[in-house]
């Protein structure tokens, strides 16, 4: 333990008892090595956006992508990123402009950019809490001995985010010191749900249990028992793999042929390592990919060099969802994906405010130039000059809007609403645990018509819809709906199209079936797989895995699944075929007899006894009945 940290520790046990949670706080945040200092700092960074209110909401968004090593932040993000933050900004505005929503209070934020980073949006989050830590300035005295003036942090209610689960962890075990609710809109690593660790943790997307049940469900569907599977080191991609090879241990007759994880920091030539162990496997067409959208992309991109468009048969979380972003310029490798993604709604109104936006009405958005530029691949060198947004669909999920929804039910039910409002505008660190107690209660329509709730675990129920990417539907190319997910699998097989628009499921199977007559041999550890071997001789199959021997009176069957008596089979007077041994046999009785009576005739000639005349009779005879038994048999 540190100097400054054993220093706030025995401050701990001579200030109040009230204090000494907050105390372990600074202590914990002191050990990490931040200082107040530091976030002082933070907060005034440029790279955030701040919206003044009565209450404020925090907001973490992956404006951008994981940069490269030593980098923490790439390329600007769209769908994740700016449709998230827009949905957010939206919501504000709604609730806002509402007079008989939120009389005479105003709802700000402080949003942040996590840049998809855990580490990074840890220390990006330590701004929310800074307002929480009680710190004793009575001794600091300005040169002239009159007291500094000291600005008092901005505190925040409530955070909105993250998006990845790795982010979301680390974040929540911060902000649960602090009594701080957080409800993310996109993490949904199982282990979120242990409230022992994340209590102040909610989500309105269900978390990987269901949907590793649900893409279980797709893979029984489709008839494949052979698969592998592919994750992002990190909680999101480690525990979505986990839940699905445990269900799928439970469930039996599914087999997983290689079980790949992509390193956080993918060296070089990472990806077509991935690819050939993939390889070697090759019946194994299809891979279960919990993946970040970045992998996805890069694994993509690596199948298409490695010249293996249409081989793999993707089953994608819903990371992957239905965005065009990891898919892009890489349509062909993706034909026929199955992805999932909870189900969701579109709000005319998002979609009207979002493409009205343009670079002189959306200067609160900070990112809003960036997207801009990398979205129509120019360069912004004139300030001031007006571009008009062409029409587009936001592919961004709008369930950020809901978290501000619940203050809907004040309309209805003027009790809980006013009450929880004037807590939160009081200073001190009340109001937390209230506002996860009417956060956990809500059960409401939102502004879509879907229902918002959550479970004892602060988990949204799981509802999916199933999507397929259809390149070869020349009416509608593109991400389709072909089947839903509530429990149970509802799916369409005549709405899936493969590569090439063929209609029939390809197989992904470790073994095919054997032809008749082919006993299994099973190989060991693996009981997808088998070789075929023949039931040889007088063997006929007994079961699928074994050949037994006919009796000795019978002979097996052609296609060897059973045994029957040995046929007796006669030549019958009227086939054709009884003319040639007949007339060989009758050819012969007359050879023979002509033989016995030239034998007979010159019985006493010395050649006849020289022959052995006793001997050649014997023989003679015999010659003749076997003759004559020919056409008798």
């Amino acid at each position: 333990m540190t100097s400054e940290a054993r220093s706030s520790h025995w401050l701990c046990w001579l200030t109040s008892p009230s204090r000494y949670r907050t105390c372990l706080q600074l202590i914990w945040v002191l050990l990490v090595g931040f200082s107040p200092g530091s976030w002082a700092q933070q907060g005034n960074q440029p790279g955030s956006i701040k919206i003044e209110g009565d209450i404020k909401l925090g907001g973490l968004f992956p404006m951008h992508s994981r940069g490269p090593a030593g980098v923490p932040c790439g390329e600007i993000k769209r769908e994740k990123g700016i449709h998230r933050l827009e949905a957010m900004l939206y919501a504000l505005d709604q609730i806002n402009s509402d007079p008989d929503l939120l009389p005479n209070i105003t709802l700000g934020a402080r949003i942040l950019d996590t840049c998809s980073r855990d580490t990074y949006a840890l220390e990006q989050s330590l701004t929310f809490v800074q307002a929480l830590i009680q710190k004793d300035n009575s001794d600091v005295r300005c040169s002239n001995g009159e007291p500094p003036i000291i600005p008092k942090p901005e505190r925040v209610v409530g955070v909105i985010g993250a998006s990845g689960s790795s982010v979301s962890i680390m974040v929540a075990n911060v902000l649960r010191l602090f009594a701080i609710p957080q409800i993310s809109y996109a993490s949904t690593a199982p282990e979120l749900s242990d409230k022992s660790r994340y209590e102040f943790f909610s989500r309105v997307v269900p978390p990987d249990s269901y949907q590793a049940q649900a893409m279980l469900d797709i893979v029984k569907a489709m008839g494949w028992n052979y698969v592998s599977t592919l994750a992002s080191e990190g909680n999101y991609g480690e525990s979505g793999v986990d839940a699905f090879l445990q269900i799928s241990r439970e469930a039996g007759g599914i087999c997983i042929a290689q079980s790949i994880k992509i390193p956080r920091e993918p060296r070089p030539g990472e990806f077509e390592k991935i690819i050939k162990r993939l390889m070697e496997t090759s019946n194994a067409r299809g891979v279960i990919i919990f993946a970040s959208e970045d992998d996805i992309k890069r694994v993509l991109q690596t199948a298409k060099s490695a010249n293996l468009t249409g081989h793999f048969l993707f089953v994608g979380s819903d990371s992957w969802g239905a965005k065009s972003s990891p898919i892009q310029d890489q349509e062909d490798v993706a034909e026929g994906a199955v992805t999932i993604l909870p189900k969701r709604a579109s709000i005319d109104g998002f979609d009207q405010y979002f493409t009205s936006r343009s670079l002189e009405n959306n200067r609160r958005n900070i990112w809003f130039a960036e997207f801009w530029e990398d979205d129509f691949k120019c360069k912004l060198t004139r300030p001031g000059i007006k571009y008009e947004l062409g029409r587009r669909k936001c592919t961004g999920e709008e369930r950020i809007a809901q978290h501000s929804q619940y203050e809907q039910e004040g309309k209805h039910a003027h009790g809980p609403v006013p009450r929880i409002h004037g807590r939160l505008r009081q200073d001190g660190p009340c109001g937390g645990g209230d506002l996860l107690h009417y956060i956990r209660a809500v059960n409401f329509n939102g502004s879509a018509g879907t229902g918002v709730m959550f479970n004892e675990n602060g988990d949204a129920p799981g509802r999916y819809d199933i999507f397929q990417y259809q390149l070869s539907n020349v009416s509608n190319p593109g991400y389709k709906v072909i089947g839903q997910w509530t429990n149970h699998l509802r799916l369409n097989p005549e709405e899936m199209q493969w590569s090439g628009g063929d209609r029939k499921v390809p197989e992904s199977v470790c073994s095919f079936p054997c032809e008749s007559g082919e006993r299994k041999k099973m190989v060991k550890g693996v009981p997808c797989c088998w070789h075929c071997e023949f039931c040889d001789g007088y063997q006929y199959l007994l079961d699928e895995f074994s050949c037994d021997m006919c009796p000795f009176n019978m002979r097996p069957f052609k296609n060897r699944t059973g045994c029957r008596e040995t046929p007796i089979i006669k030549l019958e007077w009227s086939s054709p075929w009884a003319i040639i041994p007949v007339f060989l046999a009758i050819l012969g009785i007359l050879a023979t007899s002509g033989v016995i009576v030239t034998f007979i005739r010159f019985n006493d000639t010395p050649i006849v006894r020289a022959s052995g005349r006793e001997l050649s009779y014997v023989l003679l005879t015999g010659i003749f009945l076997i003759y004559t038994s020919s056409p008798s048999s």
